[in-house]
């Protein structure tokens, strides 16, 4: 990458709502600058779920399970991170690091953004409601609030 870039980094996972905001960002920051020539290093960061935070206490009889999972949760990080280089490349951005760091992404994405002194936080909105977002949480929400650089958060229009 280029010296004297600001960074940006890039929340992914395997949703339409991240899809969209790494489309739309690549978009309206890449594109008009024909890709590698814009004015950012672009860093895409997936989060990968612990084997804990997904199975829970197992126990000793279901710690066969674990491997299966931590397996799986690799798999799909590995596919997460190869879609994302891609969809990059197709729109002739080649000049990407993708990580894969494990643990919740609320905290995952502000350590990156704080650790690779990003200027901008990209994050897509699944768009919950009050209810929803209160239990499961909203990544969007605490960047917005906790991250030490400015966060854009992209939303993908209703149809």
């Amino acid at each position: 990458m280029a010296a004297g870039k600001q960074v940006m980094v890039i929340g992914a996972d395997d949703s339409e709502e991240s899809h969209y905001a790494l489309e739309w960002t690549l978009d309206h920051f890449f594109k008009p600058f024909g890709g590698d020539t814009a004015p950012f290093k672009l860093i895409i960061v997936h989060a990968k779920p612990s084997v804990s935070s997904v199975v829970g206490f197992v126990g000793t009889a279901g710690a066969g399970i674990l491997p299966i999972v931590d397996a799986d949760l690799k798999k799909m990080a590995a596919r997460v991170a190869e879609k994302a280089k891609e969809f990059c490349a197709s729109k002739s951005v080649t000049d990407v690091v993708v990580e894969v760091m494990e643990g919740d992404a609320r905290n995952v994405l502000c350590e990156a953004a704080e650790r690779h002194q990003a200027s901008i936080l990209v994050v897509g909105s699944h768009g919950y409601g009050a209810i929803k977002r209160a239990f499961l949480g909203s990544v969007s929400d605490y960047c917005a609030h906790q991250a030490h650089c400015s966060v854009m958060i992209v939303k993908k229009p209703k149809t």
